[in-house]
């Protein structure tokens, strides 16, 4: 018979709970039905050592933990600025926060121990300020010209984020089976004023992924931690929108379509939708995005912004299939995404770094790199290989 494992049934409960597990797909993870698993959790019997082990992988908790006296103190919630009526969220949207919280909390008392200084930048503002102001600092202090960017907007974005000592984590899955949902959470950040995180769902295209991304920027800059989605100006949302959100997105939409530039614009880059197209794919933005900056400037009128609304959807469901052609093309000749990069990616490309140093110098045991940048250690090189890419 299976050596049991002699947990504390509260824990169980817990650990499934936090993880927005239902019960029927916890109990799936080890070949057991709900009932069975709910005696557990309510002690009247106990799961073999290797169902619990298989369990605390499900729930991405340490084994140890189940067999604690009591339920252990977590980490505190994100404050939530979504819209009330926005998806409850689900179990991927609670592992990657959790995930980042974790990294944060170490990279954090690494550089408070190492006497580190503060980020003058976190908390700088508040939401009274003026969002062209915040917007003109974030600029300034990433030292980036909106629109004079390379051929990936995105990626001189968080170059400059991370050498001012912002890590930036993007990925659109915690594994093959669990995706995130990008109508439960497009973005957060955490306002460290040692070790600022910010997180982007990359369940989208660049251009939504480089606002979400200058939008929480804007949340560390007034030190509101907090998660975020639906992040791209849409005028029909204003009324429900937090006050946070509305002066984040002010403030990313200054940042990346200054009214200098706009001003700068043709009449005629405004004309159709293959002309709004093209000053978007400038701007590193979306045509949705420029066209409520252009609204909002009185660069065009509201009859002017539904015609192009309307021809930009057109546009944009053209070029949804043709990336999906694309993709689809990719896939039958066997390509696809680099495991490595979207890992690194996701890691954060700075966090990575500072992990893989610490190894090497012998600061940190090979176990809890490891653990850290969810990967062997034998990967590490691979990892190396693509960091300066």
């Amino acid at each position: 018979m299976s050596d049991k494992a002699y947990i504390t049934p509260k824990i169980l409960r817990w650990a499934r709970e936090s993880a927005r597990m239902p019960i029927e797909m916890a109990a799936s993870k080890v070949s057991v039905s709900p009932e069975k698993l709910n005696e557990w959790e309510e002690g009247k019997t106990q799961p073999t050592i290797r169902q619990a082990e298989t369990l605390a992988k499900a729930y991405r908790r340490p084994f140890a933990l189940f067999f604690l006296p009591e339920i252990p103190r977590d980490f505190q919630p994100l404050q939530d600025f979504r819209r009330k009526t926005s998806k409850q969220l689900g179990t991927a949207s609670v592992f990657i926060i959790r995930e980042i919280q974790q990294k944060q909390a170490w990279i954090s008392d690494v550089y408070q121990d190492n006497n580190e200084n503060v980020l003058p930048f976190v908390g700088r503002f508040s939401i009274n300020d003026d969002p062209a102001i915040v917007a003109k600092d974030i600029l300034a202090t990433l030292k980036i010209a909106p629109g004079n960017y390379g051929s990936n907007p995105i990626k001189d974005w968080i170059d400059r984020a991370e050498a001012s000592g912002v890590f930036i984590s993007r990925t659109s899955f915690i594994h093959s089976h669990l995706k995130l949902d990008s109508d439960e959470l497009q973005g957060f950040a955490i306002a460290d004023p040692y070790a600022p995180f910010v997180f982007v769902n990359s369940d989208d295209w660049n251009a939504p992924q480089l606002f979400t991304m200058v939008h929480e920027l804007a949340h560390i800059w007034i030190a509101a931690s907090g998660i975020s989605n639906e992040v791209e100006p849409n005028p029909q949302h204003r009324d429900k929108m937090d006050p946070v959100e509305l002066f984040c997105n002010e403030v990313a939409a200054n940042v990346l379509m200054p009214i200098e530039v706009m001003n700068s614009f043709e009449k005629s880059d405004f004309d159709n939708g293959a002309s709004i197209f093209r000053t978007s794919k400038k701007m590193g933005v979306s045509s949705f995005a420029l066209l409520v900056r252009a609204l909002n400037l009185k660069l065009i009128s509201i009859d002017k912004y539904r015609k192009l609304k309307h021809e930009a959807d057109i546009d944009y469901q053209a070029f949804v299939i043709k990336e999906e052609e694309k993709k689809a093309i990719q896939k039958t000749n066997g390509g696809g995404p680099n495991y490595y990069l979207i890992s690194l990616n996701k890691n954060s490309r700075l966090f990575t770094q500072i992990v893989i140093d610490a190894f090497r110098g012998g600061a940190i045991e090979p176990t809890q790199a490891s653990s850290l940048l969810n990967t062997q250690i034998n990967n590490f090189s691979k990892f190396e290989a693509l960091l300066y890419k």
